[in-house]
């Protein structure tokens, strides 16, 4: 999924090493969304959720920027779109990493490269250049000092995993071959990680109800109803781990057995169309929280209990311009706006994702709106919208600092608190937008 940030954290060099480190939860977010989030509220939402890891699916400049000196951790992506070029080109590959990566480091701290994404099954024609592609970013790292603290992988569709239940028989695709061994010996070479996306709804959809919701869902089951692997007599109870575990023993299948799995894409849909009616906010809700308390117990899988499986949840927003079923809109724990979708069933999970946010939302002017349409927004929030500006006249407490974007964020905010939060009552025309920040840490204004 294109243009995606992701939630990131640094694995150990080995399988046995991995599980004495915690899993991680992360989060992508997709920015394919008419009214796009600019970098620094998006940076205010991450710190706001708790979130120190971060992927871009691209390398924005402006993003990068914002999160320098943030402390959170940044995993930068070749777009599939760019693949070809870099496959191609050891000059090109080093170029991509001089603008994308050495011109932002070490402010910006640049941990992971991905290279293309699920490049196998929707990119096929640049399979023959993927691992060529991987080697040319390496290599450029390596000349720069930075392959130690900057890890490259590539994340793979789960679909390229043949008979995947039960686990101990799944194999990867053999068309693939000439592209896994290598690519799987470049990981063990260098200390990576095998980038796996892990749908579980998709697998309920299809399969043609042989599939429990439950079960999908990470919902309690009756040790019955319980999935057993006939060869190795593990027990799954849910689709989750039966298809970590069965990446596991494809890669077993290729005598690869010391590479960790992190999740790069998992999630489910909140709302879809009239095809798509378990695409809701409620098994929405319960899929991710309970993926969010699984991973972070370190539960492991059956087959490496106790083994780090570190996961990003597929997404931080909503994208409304996403094309295809109305599901692809609606994967979003928030919408753009910064509002939640839904609020997380999680305990346990100390300040990360604390998107518990009905109460602790702020209105605020966005920092990159037209700076005559926020005068004009203020003009109105203090004349018919009845707001109190008088504490942003001259000599008062909230004058400084003196800019539109200070001043619109006080009376946005005033208005909308006095408006007990309602749906609509902070928009002003498109220049304003929910937080979950307390704009009174930056600037004084009404809570």
């Amino acid at each position: 999924m294109a243009l995606l940030l992701l939630l990131f954290f640094m694995l150990p060099l080995s399988i046995s090493a991995s599980g004495s480190g915690d899993a991680f939860i992360g989060v992508n977010i997709g920015l394919d969304i008419s009214d796009v989030p600019g970098p620094t509220e998006i940076v205010a939402l991450l710190k706001a959720q708790g979130i120190q890891h971060v992927r871009l699916y691209d390398a924005d400049r402006d993003l990068l920027r914002a999160l320098a000196k943030t402390g959170i951790r940044v995993t930068v992506s070749v777009p599939n779109d760019q693949l070809l070029g870099i496959g191609q080109s050891n000059a090109t590959a080093a170029n991509w990493v001089n603008r994308n990566v050495i011109a932002h480091v070490p402010a910006t701290n640049i941990t992971a490269i991905c290279v293309g994404s699920e490049v196998l099954t929707t990119l096929p024609n640049a399979a023959p250049i993927l691992v060529s592609a991987i080697n040319f970013i390496h290599s450029a790292l390596v000349a720069a000092n930075l392959d130690q603290q900057i890890k490259v992988s590539s994340p793979h569709s789960s679909s390229i995993i043949l008979d995947s239940f039960p686990p101990s028989q799944a194999f990867f695709n053999r068309t693939w071959n000439t592209v896994m061994v290598p690519m799987l010996n470049f990981l063990q070479t260098t200390g990576s990680y095998l980038m796996l996306n892990v749908y579980p709804y998709y697998d309920y959809q299809q399969a043609n109800d042989a599939i429990p919701l439950d079960y999908a869902l990470f919902r309690p089951l009756p040790p019955n109803k319980e999935a057993v692997d006939s060869n190795t007599l593990l027990h799954y109870t849910n689709v989750f781990d039966a298809v970590v575990d069965a990446a596991y023993f494809a890669m077993s299948d290729l005598n690869f057995t010391n590479i960790p799995i992190v999740v790069t894409e998992s999630g489910w849909p909140s709302k879809g169309d009239s095809s798509e009616p378990d695409a809701t906010v409620d098994n929405a809700n319960t899929y991710n929280s309970n993926l969010i308390r699984h991973v972070l117990n370190n539960t492991g899988t059956p087959k490496h209990p106790g083994i780090a499986v570190s996961t990003y949840i597929y997404e931080l927003y909503n994208e409304d311009l996403r094309s295809g079923p109305f599901s692809e809109k609606n994967w979003g724990l928030f919408y753009a706006n910064g509002e939640p979708v839904y609020t997380l069933h999680l305990t346990g999970a100390g300040t990360l994702f604390a998107n518990d946010t009905t109460n602790q939302t702020f209105c605020v002017a966005k920092s990159n709106a037209d700076t005559k349409m926020l005068q004009a927004a203020l003009d109105w929030a203090c004349g018919p919208g009845k707001v109190d500006c008088s504490p942003l006249l001259q000599g008062q407490t909230c004058y400084e600092p003196d800019n539109v974007v200070s001043h619109s964020t006080y009376a946005f905010n005033a208005y909308y608190q006095k408006m007990d939060k309602s749906p609509g009552s902070c928009d002003f025309k498109g220049v304003a937008s929910i937080t979950t920040t307390d704009p009174s840490m930056e600037i004084h204004t009404p809570t």
